[in-house]
């Protein structure tokens, strides 16, 4: 007899990333691809003068997260991110917080990242192609300082 499965463990299989929710401050928005939830302790190499090894000693220094690259669908009188960005003035722009959940079947989050204040430095529109069979998608992108996870 075949094995259905009902007794596989949750814990065997990686989660799917296909199904995910981003909040924008306390708005939930749709995207079709989120990337960029990366961050990377930059290096600091140092050695002394009277070290009797002849290479360099390397230490965690500062963090550095990479920008968030977000696209979604474009949507009738859809100005969202053209509005954000539009809020830039010299030095300032309005920050927020933004957490983007990878959901399970159910819809709980599993994995949560959360983004602190970050704010648009891009806004990449559709490329409009007459011969064309595509959705029209815009990028945005975002920096932030500082990125962390949580488990559901």
């Amino acid at each position: 007899m075949a094995d259905d499965g009902s007794a596989q463990s949750t814990s065997e299989w990686p989660i799917p990333k296909f199904r995910f929710e981003v909040k924008w401050d306390s708005e939930v928005m749709a995207f079709q691809e989120v990337s960029g939830l990366d961050v990377e302790a930059q290096p600091i190499e140092y050695r002394a003068g009277n070290s009797p090894t002849f290479s360099v000693q390397k230490m965690p220094g500062i963090k550095k997260f990479s920008d968030i690259t977000m696209k979604k669908g474009v949507f009738k009188s859809d100005n969202k991110f053209w509005d954000w960005f539009n809020e830039i003035k010299m030095n300032t722009v309005k920050r927020v917080p933004v957490t983007i959940s990878l959901l399970d079947e159910e819809g709980n989050p599993t994995m949560v990242w959360t983004l602190t204040n970050a704010w648009p430095t891009k806004i990449t529109g559709t490329d409009l192609k007459s011969t064309g069979n595509e959705v029209a998608v815009e990028t945005i992108v975002i920096a932030h300082e500082g990125l962390t996870i949580a488990n559901g």
